[in-house]
């Protein structure tokens, strides 16, 4: 008898991915990428190479513009993590740093603002470190906000130009890789936003 056995189904995560690459390409991502962009620098975990990553893939010749989003929303939104530290300490800072458990960070990130200056800025905003904490901080040690805004723009621009080159150049073997290990991506991708979150503790 011919073997008539069905195929085997996607997995969930298969059929997750693929759900995401169908809505990054639709009209409305860009949109929800410079949300993420611009709510990531402020108070959200995500980061947003969550979409900048998939919609680079389904999209390769967008790549540049949906760089310059992200830079222009996350240096938007750290205006905001910015006027939090700074004018709204007790009412939305502190709950925010308290759900990370980053007291001790919040103060230690302060006094390097005070001893390095930009330099945290342009550092910080290159490493899995959620770049909230900075812009909050820098609010709270009153950094001045055109030098502030000047060095997000560069580290920021220059991690997301990054990922979205190294995406437009070798899409398609990255993303016959993440296609054929998802689940090892997934999880380096969890160990990476946690790991950045536990190294919190030890800025």
């Amino acid at each position: 008898m011919p073997d008539v056995t069905a195929p085997a189904r996607p997995s969930l995560l298969n059929r997750l991915y693929a759900a995401v690459l169908k809505h990054a390409a639709s009209p409305y991502a860009p949109l929800w990428l410079a949300v993420l962009a611009f709510s990531e620098a402020s108070f959200f975990p995500l980061p947003p190479e969550t979409l900048l990553v998939p919609m680079v893939l389904a999209q390769r010749q967008q790549a540049w513009r949906y760089a310059a989003i992200c830079t222009v929303a996350s240096v938007a939104g750290g205006v905001l993590g910015w006027m939090i530290g700074a004018m709204l300490l007790d009412y939305l800072a502190m709950p925010i740093v308290r759900f990370y458990h980053a007291e001790q960070t919040l103060i230690n990130l302060q006094e390097k603002f005070r001893q390095w200056g930009v330099w945290i800025v342009l550092f910080k905003g290159l490493t899995p470190i959620p770049y909230k904490f900075v812009t909050i901080a820098s609010g709270m040690a009153h950094f001045a906000l055109g030098p502030f805004m000047a060095a997000s723009a560069i580290t920021r621009g220059l991690r997301f130009f990054l990922v979205a080159a190294l995406l437009r150049r070798f899409g398609p073997p990255i993303q016959a890789f993440i296609e054929t290990r998802l689940p090892v991506v997934m999880g380096a991708f969890a160990i990476l936003l946690v790991g950045g979150i536990l190294a919190l503790r030890y800025l």
